[in-house]
């Protein structure tokens, strides 16, 4: 079942790319660099580590939805030691169809913008975990935000535990996420240009293939970033300097674990 469910959502998500030019709304790619001390959990040894975590990011829009993926490779300073994050490849992509797009449904200019079908997959290639996250996702007009998202989605486990080999995270069962992802207009601070943007999700608890238990977490990832490019070379929207905020209570399910890391952040638009 999870090798159909992952092959089903490949080729959404190639159509998605391969959409023709006339009906792509938009397309923003970005690299990032992020470089902060982060949490060990329990688990791998307990401590914090710093990390260097690079991430090519993409989002397009189309007469029929968007689409959205991300991909970050880490990598510790003691992750030799640890095999925490070393360069651990972690990716996740999403497939949002937009029933005022294809429905011509009509939610009356309201707060509530739009209503869609959103499905999703998380890949962690060290521990070797997959899951599938279909849902519905709510889009809100917040004045002062170009998008502000609510999903609410299934989190289907479809990994092969720790029969997958070394590293290899257990089996989990099935759970929930809610997440608000959003970003904000530019702003100005002086004459300086700044906006907002992240992400806040929910995932609820659920049990692993041995029994335990899995804790329900928050993770949050709020950057704040300043238009470097427009100030130094004159250049809108395509270098940005700043931070980003970490918070993660119950670190990847593992209760009492919180992680409170400021990152520094660099972000080339191409």
């Amino acid at each position: 079942m999870g090798r159909f469910f992952r092959k089903g959502f490949v080729f959404l998500a190639s159509a998605a790319i391969a959409a023709p030019a006339q009906a792509q709304l938009f397309s923003t790619t970005e690299l990032q660099f992020q470089y902060g001390k982060l949490t060990i959990p329990e688990f791998s040894g307990g401590g914090e580590d710093w990390t260097v975590i690079g991430t090519f990011q993409h989002a397009s829009g189309y007469n029929w939805g968007d689409f959205f993926m991300f991909a970050d490779v880490a990598n510790g300073n003691h992750a030799d030691e640890t095999h925490f994050n070393d360069l651990d490849l972690y990716t996740e992509a999403y497939i949002n169809f937009s029933s005022s797009k294809i429905l011509k449904a009509n939610y009356g200019g309201g707060v509530l913008g739009d209503i869609g079908l959103i499905g999703g997959i998380n890949y962690g290639a060290d521990a070797k975990v997959v899951k599938f996250l279909p849902g519905v996702r709510f889009s809100w007009n917040i004045p002062g935000f170009n998008f502000f998202n609510t999903d609410i989605t299934a989190y289907l486990d479809a990994s092969e535990g720790v029969d997958g080999g070394e590293f290899a995270a257990p089996k989990e069962t099935d759970s929930f996420m809610i997440d608000a992802n959003f970003a904000s207009k530019s702003f100005t601070i002086g004459d300086q240009f700044f906006n907002v943007e992240g992400h806040v999700e929910y995932i609820d608890g659920r049990r692993n293939e041995f029994d335990g238990k899995v804790s329900s977490h928050i993770l949050g990832q709020p950057q704040f970033r300043w238009d470097a490019g427009n100030a130094l070379f004159g250049k809108r929207d395509k270098l940005f300097i700043g931070i980003e905020y970490q918070f993660w209570f119950n670190k990847l399910g593992e209760e009492g674990t919180d992680e409170h890391a400021v990152q520094a952040l660099a972000v080339w638009r191409l």
